[in-house]
């Protein structure tokens, strides 16, 4: 289970380093012999260091095939791929061989991005000061729309005269001066009239005489207040709108639940009686529909016609006229073909939209991070016990060979010994050839345990190899196939060399 998220991880890790991966390709396994050559050759194509590849196989002949693989193979070689490679690696892939070639494909593509991302801080940099910067701007147009009306004097004179006319413009704090306090309330809806002209600090004089100076500022402050007040009382009469509006939105869905509710509650009608009742409706609101839209375009093209009669007759005596109608017409023909590709831009859109929900849900990119880890922390477990396991083998390798030694040296101490006792006596004869057998019968058997030791490992490589064999793709009938099309192609080249 972990060796298949293992190859699924690889594969999502190709695919985002740029690899194009299909749909159907969930792991290793489902790898074809197209698919295969195709990330192959997109994994060269990137890395940059061979020749560009095509992506897929040719259709036009089996020799063909066998040479792009077999020149693939050689390029993968030449970046450093030790394991044996060939064309029959990718026309009739397995799922070992297909692994460690993605996988080392896979190590080649990140050793290219970990280059490759030195340069990258400074882009992210150089856009994000970008944005900041029409951000800012932005802005600061915001700013300047919003005060714009604000500051003109056409809306504080409208304002002025407004609370003039309904008489609630309050009397000026200059109480001493009558002829003043009575000309700033008779005159004072002639003010807006004249800021536009001379500004405020020019306001014309009543018949009874001029604004003093605390005339003029008591006016500007009440009018700063009552600008004040109006904004806030626009800003209440706004959220007041809004509140009402989201209480008729409420007021609506509450509607909709409690009949959703009697429905749900109905005990003399099922589920399937409202809903065929709500298709119903809306088959009728649709046909409803279509029967205005057809009406409409009835009367649309009817107007277009009178319209099209009109402004040829008006612009029939004008030559500018007619040039500029006729450039109105291409430019309503230009605006119709916009609205028409932004129109099937949008549907295409829809499409990828609802292809979008209908895919499967990803894990999450922590879910793949665990995965990993926990294959590494197994990957560093089996790396410790190959190297206990190699230490250990080192040890008795060394003790098996201490002892080999040392038994070489008794027998020669032995051997000579009874050599020299064989020379005196018969009995000493007789000794010596039963050691001599003895050790003949000893170094048979040794080399009997040595030979059944190499072969049980002979037998574990075919028994491994068997099982690579039957794990493997191998199709007869595309074999046959193949060699078929191989020689019925070499008998076509020999014709024609002999017709030559």
């Amino acid at each position: 289970m972990k060796m298949e998220e293992s190859r699924e991880i690889l594969l999502k890790s190709l695919e985002n380093s740029g690899v194009c991966v299909l749909n159907d390709v969930s792991s290793v396994r489902d790898l074809t012999p197209a698919t295969l050559v195709s990330i192959c050759g997109q994994s060269l194509n990137l890395i940059g260091k061979t020749p560009p590849f095509p992506t897929s196989l040719p259709d036009s002949s089996v020799a063909d095939k066998f040479k792009l693989c077999t020149d693939i193979a050689s390029a993968i070689k030449s970046l450093g791929y030790l394991a044996d490679l060939s064309f029959h690696q990718f026309l009739y892939p397995s799922e070992e061989d297909s692994y460690k070639l993605i996988r080392f494909l896979m190590e080649r593509l990140s050793e290219l991005s970990e280059d490759s991302g030195k340069a990258g801080p400074k882009g992210v940099n150089d856009r994000r000061e970008l944005k900041e910067d029409s951000f800012e701007s932005n802005l600061e147009d915001h700013k300047t729309g919003d005060q714009g009306p604000h500051l003109s004097y056409d809306k504080v004179g409208a304002k002025l005269d407004k609370l003039t006319f309904n008489g609630k413009l309050p009397e000026l704090t200059n109480t001493n001066d009558e002829d003043a306090s009575f000309s700033a309330s008779a005159d004072a809806h002639l003010i807006p009239q004249k800021l536009d002209e001379n500004g405020v600090d020019h306001v014309s004089s009543s018949s009874t005489g001029e604004f003093n100076k605390v005339g003029q500022s008591s006016v500007l402050s009440r009018k700063h207040s009552t600008e004040k007040l109006q904004n806030q009382e626009k800003l209440l009469m706004e959220e007041v709108t809004a509140k009402a509006s989201e209480l008729k939105h409420l007021e609506e869905e509450l509607e909709l639940l409690k009949e959703a509710a009697d429905m749900a509650f109905d005990i003399h009608h099922p589920i399937e009686f409202y809903l065929a009742k709500f298709n119903e409706q809306v088959d009728v609101r649709k046909h409803h529909l279509g029967e205005l839209k057809s009406e409409w375009e009835v009367v649309r093209k009817r107007l277009e016609e009178k319209k099209k009669s009109l402004e040829e007759s008006l612009y029939a005596n004008n030559p500018d006229a007619q040039e500029k109608l006729q450039k109105l017409k291409n430019l309503e023909l230009e605006k119709e073909s916009i609205l028409s590709a932004v129109q099937k831009r949008e549907e295409e859109l829809s499409k990828l939209s609802m292809d979008l929900v209908k895919q499967p849900k990803l894990e999450s990119r922590r879910s793949y991070v665990e995965r990993v880890q926990e294959i590494t922390k197994n990957s560093r477990k089996q790396e410790a016990d190959i190297e206990q396991i190699l230490k250990d083998t080192r040890e008795l390798q060394l003790e098996s060979n201490s002892i080999q030694e040392r038994l070489h040296r008794t027998y020669a101490v032995v051997d000579e010994m009874v050599f020299r006792e064989a020379k005196k006596d018969a009995v000493g004869k007789q000794a010596y050839r039963l050691l001599t057998s003895i050790h003949e019968t000893f170094e048979q058997i040794r080399e009997k345990i040595l030979g059944n030791d190499r072969i049980r490992r002979e037998v574990a490589e075919h028994e491994k190899k068997q099982m690579a064999m039957g794990s493997r793709s191998l199709n007869v009938e595309k074999l046959q196939a193949d060699l078929d099309a191989i020689m019925r192609e070499n008998e076509y080249l020999e014709k024609c060399l002999h017709d030559k």
